[in-house]
């Protein structure tokens, strides 16, 4: 017969004051490591949920980004004449030809600035990408030097309010409007004009081209032409793909994130080892009276590390609610692959959750392995002397 589980409570509530003292510790523990996996989970989902399944990108062969990426104008001309590309309510094809240039803005924390990319679009770029949509003042007109901001970037970085301007290379831009991209890596961007971001910055070429296919057959279709086609010998793939590649340059958080995460385990897995090498010091001769009693060891060794499980679940729901308040706060870290800014959300997902509740319940299963082997093992003579 087995311990029954009230045993386990009972002792729990016996002793309340460490009982509530360490699901507190270990929750600040555990808290830290939410914090972390929050941050690698906002900027992972800012890159991954940019781009569609449904749309194609096209690259030159073998660049990893827009920024390394080159595509003729002439190129552009035979990608925007396949047949199965999709048509916007104006009857021209929904093909986005894309510039990407890198510039250097002062931040309000960071006077020295940080890169930024300015991506060249298109009038077909948001009908494209439809859940980015201007929040605030209009879309830029066609050949000037004005730019739409996105409502991060005009919070992190200076002169990006509507009216403002800023310098870069040969030219000033005007600020004339504000978007909002729905929480993709575009929430990093300023916008303007791809021709006359090429024309100024000296590229006449595109970066990349934007396709949106009408169906998954015309997809395939599409990509078969583009990838066999000896006069454009282009990349092509999904644009959800592309974003995907781009967190391999979350290398460093993710290292960083494995890192607290293991000394956080770690940690909680000691505080639960500690706590159960005490409450079965203090009882000694009642586990060794339930041995006594007909208790296997077996028995005895379960009820202690089910003790230490409801002991580190507790403490693992109390650091995600102690974690809570970091859920949604905004700031921005680099991307080694773009060497630009990504602006995102620290997201606490039911996913990040549950993967903390569930390391805390194996930390507890590990600290209270030791404790219930070493009570398990006590000869029933000796301990039933134990003062």
């Amino acid at each position: 017969m087995a311990i029954p589980l009230k045993y386990n409570i009972g002792n729990l509530m016996s002793r309340k004051v460490s009982a509530i003292m360490t699901i507190f510790g270990i929750g600040l523990v555990i808290a830290v490591m939410v914090a972390m996996l929050a941050l690698y989970n906002g900027v992972q989902q800012a890159l991954v949920s940019s781009g569609s399944k449904e749309n194609l990108m096209v690259l030159r062969e073998g660049a990893q980004t827009e920024a390394t990426s080159w595509v003729t104008r002439e190129k552009y001309r035979i990608i925007r004449a396949l047949p199965g590309i999709d048509k916007a309510p104006d009857g021209e094809p929904l093909v986005s030809p894309e510039l990407v240039i890198i510039f250097k803005l002062p931040r309000y924390d960071n006077p020295t600035g940080s890169n930024i990319n300015v991506r060249g679009v298109t009038q077909k770029a948001m009908a494209i990408r439809p859940y980015i949509t201007m929040v605030d003042g209009r879309m830029f007109k066609p050949g000037t030097n004005e730019v739409i901001v996105s409502s991060r970037m005009r919070k992190r970085f200076r002169s990006t309010n509507i009216g403002d301007s800023f310098k870069f290379g040969p030219r000033n831009w005007t600020v004339v409007g504000v978007f909002d991209a729905n929480g993709t890596s575009f929430d990093s961007e300023i916008w303007a004009d791809v021709e006359y971001l090429g024309l100024a910055q000296k590229r006449p070429e595109y970066s990349s081209v934007l396709v949106k296919p009408d169906g998954a057959a015309a997809m395939r279709s599409i990509s078969d032409t583009i990838a066999t086609d000896m006069r454009l010998k282009l990349l092509v793939k999904s644009e959800f793909k592309y974003y995907e590649d781009q967190t391999s340059g979350l290398l460093g958080i993710r290292v960083l994130v494995t890192i607290v995460a293991f000394f956080m385990v770690l940690g909680a897995t000691l505080g639960a080892m500690n706590t159960m090498f005490s409450a079965v010091a203090s009882r000694k001769r009642e586990l060794a009276t339930m041995r006594a009693l007909g208790f296997r060891r077996r028995d005895v060794l379960l009820s202690i590390v089910i003790e230490s499980i409801v002991l580190s679940a507790l403490a693992g729901i109390a650091g995600v609610l102690l974690a809570l308040p970091v859920n949604g706060i905004a700031t921005g870290t680099a991307n080694f692959i773009t060497f630009s800014e990504v602006a995102f959300n620290f997201r606490i997902s039911p996913a990040v959750a549950i993967f903390a509740v569930s390391l805390a319940i194996v930390a507890g299963v590990i600290g209270g392995l030791l404790p219930a082997i070493s009570a398990a093992r006590l000869p029933i003579t000796r301990a039933l002397r134990e003062i």
